[in-house]
C-alpha cells in the first residue's frame, strides 16, 4: 500500500464509527478507522504497526515501533522503527523516529528529531 516493506498484517481493527476513551495497548498490526481519545501503546515485539487511515483520529501519545499515518494524531509520536506520513496525515505534536517517510501534503505541527541508530549507541 505505502511502499517497500509497508507491513499490512492486521489484528485488530478499530471500524469508522467506533469511538474508543482511553488508552490502547496492542500487539502486532492495530488498523484504526475510528477514533482514540487516549494514548496508543504497542507492548511487546518489535515489528508492532498502527495504521491509521484517512478517517482515523488519535487524541493522546503514539508510542509504536512503526506507524503509518493519514490520519490525525494530536499528540506526540514515538517509533523506533518506521514513521510512514501520508499525504492526508495531520500531527500536531512531536515525531521521534528510527526512519521517517513523508508524503507531499502532509502536515507536521511540531518538531521531527530522529532517535539514534543502534549501531551509532554501540559505537560511540
Amino acid at each position: 500500500m505505502f511502499g517497500r516493506d509497508a507491513k499490512q498484517d492486521i489484528d485488530t481493527l478499530i471500524g469508522k464509527t467506533s469511538r474508543v476513551q482511553g488508552d490502547v495497548v496492542f500487539e502486532g498490526g492495530l488498523h484504526l478507522d475510528g477514533s482514540v481519545a487516549g494514548n496508543v501503546r504497542a507492548a511487546g515485539g518489535t515489528d508492532s504497526t498502527l495504521s491509521v487511515s484517512e478517517h482515523g483520529s488519535i487524541e493522546g501519545s503514539v508510542e509504536v515501533p512503526n506507524v503509518v499515518l493519514n490520519g490525525v494524531v494530536k499528540g506526540d509520536i514515538l517509533a523506533s522503527g518506521r514513521v510512514i506520513l501520508g499525504a492526508g496525515a495531520r500531527v500536531q505534536g512531536n515525531v521521534r523516529y528510527g526512519v521517517i517517510e513523508i508524503t507531499l501534503g502532509a502536515e507536521i505541527q511540531g518538531k521531527l528529531a530522529p532517535l539514534p541508530s543502534v549501531a551509532a549507541v554501540k559505537t560511540a
